[in-house]
């Protein structure tokens, strides 16, 4: 199961390396940092834009956790456009690190034998499940829509192009639904994550759409399809400052 554990794993550590990253090599930089720091918390160092930057500038060369390089991108990427909620980045980022992990995007649980390559086999089998496997079918119709739509956009629309498959917005559908679903469960309100998925669904477009900027920027920059990237960009309201 994803949980939004990510941004609370983080201490003195991870604190260590966003002062330093933020320092830039400056004592004095990193003496403000360190009172910025101590003042206001570590999310003020996650929240400011220069963080996302110097991660980016030094990534290949320091060596700083992988999930708070991560988090920084992606929660600078939902600051962009305009989502606020540390919640919905942090599971987010939960999301984009488990579902990273071999053929963990494919199925609903670490060890569950079954996988399922698209979404209409999720349905297919949430429609006789019953228990907490009901409940897991349904947040995995959400999380594996958001993993598509937001992670690979370009090959959906190649894919809409190619042979007529479904766009975007039938992932976006898709993903709602089932973290709607998900809210509802009797397992949610066991983990306190009711409220996230009605959230999640609620915002499901623009978490993708602030999905596919830390995509199109850190995982894609260079498109297959210049054109087709920049037509999905514009239709998603994309500013062009935003665009690699």
């Amino acid at each position: 199961m994803i949980l939004p554990n990510v941004r609370m794993s983080f201490g003195r550590n991870e604190a260590r390396w966003l002062v330093l990253l933020l320092g830039d090599g400056d004592a004095r930089g990193r003496r403000h940092w360190e009172e910025v720091l101590a003042d206001e918390g570590i999310d003020a160092l996650l929240d400011d834009p220069r963080a996302a930057d110097v991660v980016l500038r030094h990534r290949g060369l320091l060596l700083a956790p992988p999930r708070l390089v991560l988090y920084v991108l992606i929660r600078q990427a939902f600051l962009e456009r305009g989502l606020e909620s540390r919640m919905l980045a942090d599971y987010t980022t939960a999301l984009v690190f488990e579902f990273g992990k071999r053929d963990r995007s494919y199925r609903i649980a670490d060890h569950d034998e079954k996988e399922y390559r698209y979404l209409v086999d999720v349905l297919a089998d949430l429609a006789d499940a019953d228990g907490r496997r009901a409940f897991l079918l349904r947040a995995h119709l959400g999380n594996f829509a958001l993993w598509l739509s937001g992670l690979f956009p370009d090959h959906i629309v190649a894919r809409v192009h190619r042979m007529g498959g479904p766009g975007l917005d039938y992932y976006e559908e898709m993903g709602r639904t089932g973290f709607r679903l998900a809210a509802g469960d009797p397992h949610a309100g066991h983990r306190s994550l009711g409220e996230l998925y009605e959230n999640a669904a609620e915002a499901f477009p623009s978490v993708r759409r602030a999905l596919n900027l830390f995509s199109d920027r850190n995982l894609f920059p260079i498109p297959s399809s210049p054109v087709d990237r920049f037509l999905r960009q514009t239709a998603d309201g994309f500013d062009l400052a935003h665009r690699e």
